[in-house]
């Protein structure tokens, strides 16, 4: 059974590729076929999750996903390559006027709350920032440890992100930086994994990354996260205190106490309303929202579970 299911996807994959003979070459249904979607990278853990679940219980849809920067996630839905995309961001005036010049009607669908979390060494003892602080340090006011913890002895600071493309690169510049550029002695990765595993390895590193990468997955309470390397604490006041600065937990991302929150976005250009759309009814239904609460970020309508913690 298991090597026809096999069979099967290749071949519909195999037809997929190839166009066939309808006018517009899908073959998909609301629930069956084969077809590509894009997804911001960040993403890529809870996606997964919510893919492997739709197509266990819908055996004949296959979802092919390409997880990429959100820059080429969108430049893919606006050239038609792919029909949902998932980003952090809806689509701006001009590329909605793009599609609806062809004809198309594209639909945007809050999925989920996520945070932008910064990672560091697990040797290093400084795990409080504030924004500010964040801020002088992307854009290159402040090159070393000791310009913010005195008694630090790391040096320089190496600030990695995922993708020079990517959507936490594009946070970082308008949500934290208010558009200012960032420094040009970062570094990137090509993907989150990567960027776990260079500050795993790097006692002066600060790694960006979608908090999302970091969910104890042995964890069904969500209140704690890999132990690989250490989370940071972040204040939205200018001095950060144990008091005043959260990490990325659920509970906080929801009350919006941790500041470096952002939406996630299915963006959907169906309009025949086949596989795209049954994909995107069955994440925004309760079941598909309900993988997002047991992943730690807060889903767009499910309810969320808050717990007290103390860090």
């Amino acid at each position: 059974m298991k090597h026809f299911k096999l069979l099967y996807f290749f071949l519909a994959l195999l037809l997929f590729s190839c166009q066939s003979n309808s006018k517009d070459g899908k073959t998909d249904t609301y629930t069956t076929g084969v077809i590509s979607i894009a997804v911001d990278e960040s993403f890529q853990p809870i996606i997964q999750e919510e893919l492997d679940v739709f197509e266990a219980q819908f055996q004949e849809a296959g979802i092919v996903p390409v997880y990429t920067s959100e820059v080429d996630a969108i430049d893919r839905l606006l050239k038609d390559s792919v029909r949902v995309a998932i980003v952090t961001r809806p689509l701006s005036s001009d590329e909605e006027n793009s599609l609806k010049s062809r004809k198309f009607s594209p639909r945007s669908y809050k999925l989920a709350t996520d945070g932008i979390a910064l990672i560091i060494n697990n040797e290093n003892p400084d795990s409080l920032i504030s924004v500010n602080d964040i801020r002088k340090i992307l854009t290159g006011e402040v090159k070393n440890w000791k310009e913010i913890y005195p008694t630090s002895g790391l040096g320089k600071f190496q600030i990695v992100f995922d993708n020079p493309n990517s959507s936490t690169v594009r946070f970082a510049i308008d949500s934290i930086c208010n558009g200012k550029p960032l420094s040009k002695e970062l570094y990137a990765q090509k993907t989150n994994m990567e960027v776990i595993n260079f500050v795993s390895q790097t006692p002066n590193a600060i790694g960006i990354i979608g908090a999302n990468w970091l969910g104890n997955r042995e964890d069904t309470t969500n209140l704690s996260f890999k132990t690989d390397v250490r989370v940071m604490s972040v204040s939205g006041e200018s001095i950060a205190t144990p008091e005043n600065s959260y990490k990325p937990f659920q509970a906080y991302l929801f009350y919006e106490y941790y500041p470096l929150t952002r939406n996630v976005y299915i963006i959907l250009n169906d309009p025949k309303g086949s596989l795209p759309s049954g994909l995107t009814n069955f994440m925004t239904s309760e079941r598909g929202q309900r993988i997002i609460l047991k992943s730690g970020l807060v889903p767009a309508t499910q309810p969320v579970r808050i717990v007290s913690i103390k860090d």
